[in-house]
């Protein structure tokens, strides 16, 4: 196990602090600069998830309200609003510097049989056919000033790969929808509800990009401020993420400022094990006078 994925594991290994009240390691895992915002629905799907113990969830829903802080620590405080017969319901708050940064509200079912239908997965080149996120930065990496190397550069826990990747600085307006496989091999052997915390971690990456597309921008040309507004996932299937998945994402709207994502996560076999909305900010830079 390398050493990102191990501290990625250990990162949703939240600690528990007192009766529905847990702590959280705030550096770490995507980003260095301010906490990712996977990381946080990760954490805070993990702290509802330690007071369900006989349920899986079907589905989350959540607030980005304020940026996260890597250099302390997030306390979580779960509300238990509801234990039914057949439904779960928790509120989870995520608090820094004594303000809320996130929350979030996720509901926990029986596992139940009922009629079963779902989309066909896209049909795309395998994993194997396309360039590693680390093969694509190495190749980009002269063109990044010297002072983000190190970050631009840095392992990270979720191997990526995207299906006809676009150009990092110049390129063009291309369909909002774009496809992406991702796995992390660590997750091998974890039980259902860390599955379902790395799925949920990872289902924040290229989302938001999706937005980006139709207007021939990306991050690192400067001119766009981008962030997470509020993220919603549902669980269908089991989920094994040691395998291979492909994210199918697109983007139906962008306006005033906002951007509006979706996505479509099948295991290879073509099951479709989760999905996912979020919308996200997409606000022009204005250079100063």
């Amino acid at each position: 196990m390398s050493n990102v994925a191990k501290e990625l594991l250990e990162l949703l290994d939240i600690e528990q602090l007192e009766v529905d009240l847990f702590r959280g390691v705030g550096s770490g895992g995507e980003t260095t600069t301010r906490i990712f915002g996977g990381h946080v629905i990760a954490q805070a799907l993990m702290a509802a998830y330690r007071t369900v113990p006989d349920r899986l969830c079907h589905s989350l829903h959540a607030y980005f309200i304020r940026p996260g802080d890597p250099s302390i620590p997030v306390i979580y405080q779960v509300d238990r609003a509801r234990d039914g017969g057949s439904f779960t319901t928790r509120r989870v708050v995520a608090i820094q510097h004594g303000k809320q940064i996130f929350n979030l509200s996720a509901s926990f079912h029986v596992d139940e049989e009922g009629w079963n239908f779902q989309h066909e997965m896209p049909k795309v080149g395998a994993p194997e056919d396309w360039p590693s996120r680390d093969e694509l930065r190495e190749a980009n990496v002269s063109k990044i000033p010297e002072k983000f190397h190190d970050d631009f550069m840095r392992k990270r826990p979720i191997e990526i790969r995207e299906v006809a990747p676009r150009d990092f600085f110049t390129p063009e307006k291309a369909s909002d929808e774009n496809h992406l496989w991702f796995r992390m091999e660590a997750a091998k052997g974890q039980g259902p509800q860390m599955q379902h915390c790395l799925l949920a971690y990872a289902s924040d990456m290229n989302l938001l990009g999706s937005s980006l597309r139709p207007h021939g921008l990306t991050w690192f040309q400067g001119n766009v401020m981008s962030a997470s507004l509020d993220h919603a996932m549902w669980f269908h299937a089991p989920i094994q993420f040691n395998d291979w998945h492909l994210y199918d994402l697109d983007a139906p709207w962008t306006g005033k400022a906002r951007g509006f994502n979706r996505g479509a996560i099948y295991n290879a076999d073509g099951t479709l094990v989760a999905s996912v909305a979020q919308e996200g900010l997409v606000r022009p830079l204005k250079k100063m006078p």
